[in-house]
């Protein structure tokens, strides 16, 4: 997937396009049907599709006291939207300069004039140009003007619920540690990425080893407590089924600021430091505690091991021992 950052960059021979607009933050289940028409509607016609978003939350610079935490990063984001097979994808600076323009200088300009569009999609709610006045009617109009369709997307509702998919509704679940249903709006699993960095390295002391995150990261995590999932090591690419531990460790009471640490069931001695690493979250075991003893502090972790090893289809090397 090519990656423009100015929509100069894009050649003026990248032929016709069908451009999906809109923030993508966390490229959740509902964006990736939008990307799945995209592809239809650009394989009708033979053109290329891109999504066409934003630098950062437009709310950060329109209304800061009013802007949620991101899901992910840009960076992150972009490797998102890259296995949704898009053809490319024009990440524009918002900033107060292109707050100031019009909807259709935002149409002309970038839609028309950079990426010669032949269709594009947008959801209902979507707005756009100065005090967002640009609408998917108003679209439609420079459309027909400019010879180019408006496909307008239908929410996503998870099956089994009333809710649509969306990155508030993805807020809120990891808020509350639900990390099963965030992964199944989100179509894939919760997750941090970071290097593994030096912790206390107290994890090893207790007999189960950790690999630590930096503790501020530009990804929202999930709620304070223990979940099971995995540690992808993006660096020899193995993934480690895990047990993981989001919080400030309260027993201790030493840590300052929330960290991520992943124990790799069954490998006490992989070293991980300076690895680009995915923690996955899938499921949540409980909520952080603070343990009034080291014996029950490890009897504890212990106990988290077991019950992620069954939720993850782990089997315990001693019960193959025991035969």
């Amino acid at each position: 997937m090519i990656v423009f950052r100015d929509p100069a960059e894009v050649p003026a021979d990248f032929g016709r396009t069908v451009a999906a607009i809109g923030k993508f933050d966390g490229v959740h289940s509902g964006h990736r049907a939008v990307f799945e028409r995209a592809r239809q509607d650009a394989a009708r016609i033979g053109a290329k599709t891109v999504a066409v978003t934003f630098d950062r939350n437009p709310l950060s610079v329109l209304r800061p006291d009013r802007c949620p935490d991101d899901l992910v990063s840009v960076q992150r984001k972009i490797e998102l939207l890259s296995e949704c097979g898009l053809d490319a994808v024009l990440v524009l600076t918002f900033d107060e300069r292109l707050a100031a323009r019009t909807a259709e200088d935002f149409v002309a300009s970038i839609l028309v004039d950079a990426l010669h569009v032949a269709t594009v999609l947008v959801g209902r709610d979507f707005r756009f140009g100065r005090g967002g006045s640009g609408t998917p009617a108003l679209l439609a109009e420079q459309g027909a003007r400019y010879g180019f369709t408006v496909d307008e997307i239908e929410d996503v509702f998870l099956e089994g619920t009333d809710r649509r998919a969306s990155s508030s509704w993805v807020r809120e679940l990891l808020a509350a540690g639900d990390v099963t249903l965030a992964g199944a709006v989100l179509a894939r699993p919760a997750s941090v990425r970071g290097e593994v960095v030096h912790g206390l390295k107290r994890g090893r002391e207790l007999g189960f080893p950790t690999a630590n995150l930096p503790a501020l990261l530009d990804e929202m995590v999930p709620a304070d407590g223990v979940y099971a999932g995995r540690l992808v090591d993006h660096t020899t690419g193995i993934a480690h089924p895990a047990a993981i531990s989001v919080g400030t460790n309260p027993t201790f009471d030493d840590v300052p600021q929330r960290q991520v640490e992943a124990h790799a069931i069954d490998r006490p001695g992989l070293d991980l430091y300076g690895h680009d690493v995915t923690v996955e979250f899938w499921h949540r075991l409980r909520g952080m505690t603070a343990f009034d003893s080291m014996q029950a502090l490890i009897d504890g972790i212990a106990s988290d091991v077991v019950q992620a090893r069954a939720l993850l289809g782990v089997p315990d090397p001693a019960d193959s021992h025991a035969e």
